[in-house]
């Protein structure tokens, strides 16, 4: 596991709107959604309320690999990418369970484990 360079994980801090978290299937189709019950659980992980997922657990579920996309108040745009865990118990889907609002269902944490970092075309892990 790689952990986010230390202007990524501060941007992450500064992030404004809705992540982009992207999927894809068994056949290579891609499947993105807007998400916004997100957080940093470590500086390896970033994790993802499941509270609507279909497509996209589906994927996850088959075994795909995911992004997020997320941009800064200045208008910078970062994107990691790693491999996707499902959590249904333990340590990060009780996190999970802490921050995700209470009317939304929290069916499980979907953790991105960083490998690769981005912004723009500049490659930064």
């Amino acid at each position: 596991m790689a952990a986010l360079p230390e202007k990524v994980s501060k941007a992450w801090e500064d992030r404004e709107g809705p992540i982009i978290l992207s999927t894809v299937n068994g056949d290579g189709i891609p499947n993105a959604i807007y998400a916004t019950c997100v957080s940093k659980f470590s500086e390896d992980t970033i994790v993802v309320a499941n509270n609507f997922f279909s497509k996209t657990l589906e994927n996850i579920l088959a075994g795909s690999k995911a992004s997020i996309l997320f941009i800064t108040k200045e208008g910078k745009s970062y994107q990691i990418k790693g491999s996707i865990e499902y959590h249904k118990e333990g340590s990060i889907f009780e996190d999970m369970k802490k921050w995700n609002p209470k009317q939304h269902p929290g069916h499980a944490a979907a953790a991105l484990i960083v490998e690769e970092v981005y912004t723009g075309a500049e490659k930064l892990l």
